[in-house]
């Protein structure tokens, strides 16, 4: 019971450090790449759609990010969706395609994307906490159940602490390794 609780909780933190590793990668570093607009949502008739959904993401050189929409009517929405992605970007529509080019790092930009980051890293945080707390929970039922001892719990509780505070602190150093690269010149 315990043990099952235990794993459970290590494999969904460990399933939020890689959600974490992947949106920190998204956020650019002055290059463009499609990855950037994974995440980003568009409202496809009322439907939350993945913008790879409604739309081919391309790279037209360098600097510029092609997305070219399968219904021409979409343009308009998915130009909305990427300027309120709060990425910082600032797409035009030429024809039936959203142009999205990368601005250049300015150094208030790169402020910005570093508050980006932290907050991207303070949501996995959260993520982890609240599978720390659901597994107490877990465990707290157990106990009410009269199914494990107290002394147990507590022991499962304090590995569950340790847990937490092993993918907190690899949160910490993935931002602070994502922050130095933003910093960098």
């Amino acid at each position: 019971m315990i043990a099952d609780i235990k794993k459970s909780a290590e494999e969904k933190m460990k399933k939020s450090f890689e959600t974490l590793k992947a949106d920190l990668g998204k956020v650019r570093t002055g290059r463009a790449h499609t990855g950037l607009l994974d995440h980003i949502m568009v409202d496809y008739y009322g439907t939350p759609t993945a913008l790879s959904g409604v739309a081919n993401v391309t790279l037209l050189d360098a600097r510029t990010i092609g997305v070219s929409p399968w219904e021409k009517k979409m343009a308009s929405g998915i130009e909305k969706a990427i300027r309120d992605a709060d990425l910082g970007l600032n797409p035009s529509t030429v024809g039936d395609t959203v142009r999205v080019p990368m601005p250049a790092l300015t150094e208030e930009r790169r402020r910005d994307l570093v508050k980006v980051v932290h907050r991207e890293a303070e949501a996995g945080r959260v993520a982890v906490r609240n599978i720390r707390r659901d597994a107490n929970n877990h465990l707290k039922d157990l106990l009410k159940k009269k199914e494990v001892a107290e002394d147990e719990e507590r022991r499962a509780q304090d590995d569950i602490q340790k847990l937490t505070d092993r993918f907190i602190a690899e949160i910490d150093k993935a931002l602070a390794v994502k922050e130095a690269e933003l910093t960098a010149v």
